[in-house]
């Protein structure tokens, strides 16, 4: 890997690792729904024009059903659980939980017919995987946040079935036009739901809060979809998806630094085992070629 691509890689896998502060920091003053509006709405109007420059919109509207459907799973549904189960989780175990994508991802692969053979070390990594999001389950969240636990599997199987429509029905289209175009949707669809349930906006909310927000847009979305496509550019998109194991670290780290988290000996083993689990499933058990055809879907799961 040349000097660029490891800058690459390790400013990717910090800007996708600390969302989860974050949005735990901004929900303490505005409601999930809301963060979603603002997030998305100011990432489209970073994104857009430069989608609109290269000509990137025009032939992504051209299937327009499978755009809808795309920003649905995988920004519009996910981003509002993610933050309701932030609510209730520490930022730091709904990263862990999130790292589970890879596992979900090869449960649709085999749901729709496109699972390869798995390998010896493709079925260890499943078993480490489901050890260790029972280890986080069932030895370090209470009882009472196992809603929570169940939105983020919302999340999870959100962020694995994203990348299958990339791969097929969106497949060869110019992936900046793809996102500029269904943060744009999302932002649009969540003005009305913002309005019917929050009401009209209320006072500005705290600086903290607003600089949440805007680093949430800016640099952890419209940015980091940038640093990805040139991350791609360098080592393919394959090898992006080790971005994948970077993540969580970065979100367990910044929740003890920074919120103050308790990092247990059952968060440490559930890192362990979901990383290690999820790195053999990538590894082995999916399909290369599909993942291949996308600068995209390669790593676009990781993005809280």
């Amino acid at each position: 890997m040349s000097r660029r691509a490891a800058g690459l890689f390790l400013a990717l896998g910090l800007v996708w690792g600390i969302p989860y502060l974050l949005i735990k920091v901004a929900l303490e003053e505005i409601s999930p729904a809301q963060l979603v509006l603002a997030r998305t709405g100011i990432a489209a109007l970073v994104l857009m024009p430069i989608a609109l420059a290269q000509g990137a919109v025009r032939p992504v509207l051209q299937q327009w059903r499978w755009l809808l459907m795309f920003a649905t799973v995988e920004i519009a549904v996910p981003w509002v659980f993610l933050g309701e189960a932030e609510t209730r989780l520490p930022s730091s175990t709904t990263g862990l939980l999130v790292a589970a994508v890879p596992l979900a991802g090869l449960a649709i692969a085999f749901a729709t017919g496109r699972a390869e053979r798995l390998t010896p070390g493709a079925w260890l990594g499943l078993t480490l995987g489901l050890v260790g999001v029972a280890a986080l389950v069932g030895l370090d969240v209470s009882g009472s946040d196992l809603g929570a636990v169940a939105e983020v599997g919302v999340v999870v199987v959100g962020y694995a079935a994203g990348p299958a429509i990339l791969s097929r029905p969106l497949q060869g289209l110019p992936g900046i036009g793809i996102m500029a175009s269904a943060l744009t949707v999302t932002a649009l669809v969540y003005v009305p739901v913002v309005l019917a349930s929050d009401g009209v906006p209320g006072p500005v909310p705290s600086g903290k809060v607003v600089w949440c927000v805007l680093a949430l847009a800016t640099v952890c979305t419209a940015a980091a979809f940038m640093l990805l496509f040139a991350l791609v550019g360098e080592v393919g998109p394959v090898r992006a998806t080790t971005i994948t194991y970077l993540n969580p670290a970065v979100a367990v780290v910044a929740g003890a630094v920074f919120l103050g988290e308790q990092v247990t000996v059952w968060t440490v083993v559930g890192f362990v085992l979901v990383v290690s689990g999820s790195y053999l499933v990538n590894r082995r058990g999916r399909p290369a070629r599909p993942a291949e055809t996308d600068i995209v879907g390669a790593a676009t799961p990781t993005c809280a």
